[in-house]
């Protein structure tokens, strides 16, 4: 072997194995441990970029109505269990044509960019309501949707689509719980 060669390669191969590490950190950050969804900060920017090119996209908020009384009541392991459930029924929903991520707790959000291509988000309700399997019991589930469609939009920005699936999902919310709104 050529000594200068290996030793000239060797910081190569340093810095190419250091930037895999990075790099893999870099997506594991943007992921949530628990769904394996999103997280905001690798949502967001997705999204913007999803909002700005696809005029007929839809923003989805789903908030789970009562989680504390699972965890209460059944402990953490069964709260783990439903917002994992909820995030493989949201991601399932979306399919192809958008991204689901976890806010944090409870809330969920996602992007599609062909609404027509999902069942509705009264199938996304119908989804989320059934109940979670978990150490031989079944588990009930509740979740308010709110949507924004971007065509309904003056401006088409994430944070104007946020704020109108919010509302929409807290009328939602106000006209009892298993409830969307549009």
């Amino acid at each position: 072997m050529n000594a200068p060669l290996i030793a000239a390669a060797l910081p190569v191969l340093g810095w190419a194995v250091h930037g895999g590490y990075l790099v893999r950190r870099l997506a594991s950050a943007r992921r949530d441990p628990l769904t394996g969804l999103h997280t905001r900060a690798g949502w967001t920017t997705r999204a913007e970029h999803l909002l700005n090119r696809h005029p007929s996209a839809l923003v989805v908020l789903v908030d789970l109505d009562d989680f504390k009384a699972v965890n209460d009541t059944h402990g953490h392991a069964a709260g783990d269990a439903v917002l994992s459930a909820t995030a493989r029924r949201l991601a399932d929903w979306c399919g192809d044509h958008g991204i689901a991520a976890r806010l944090g707790g409870d809330e969920f959000v996602a992007i599609v960019t062909d609404p027509a291509r999902t069942l509705g988000p009264d199938a996304l309700r119908t989804a989320l309501a059934r109940p979670v399997p978990h150490a031989g019991a079944l588990l009930a589930v509740s979740a308010s949707v709110g949507c924004c469609h971007r065509a309904h939009l003056p401006v088409a920005t994430l944070t104007d689509a946020l704020s109108a699936a919010d509302a929409a999902m807290y009328a939602a919310k106000g006209h009892g719980r298993r409830n969307t709104h549009n």
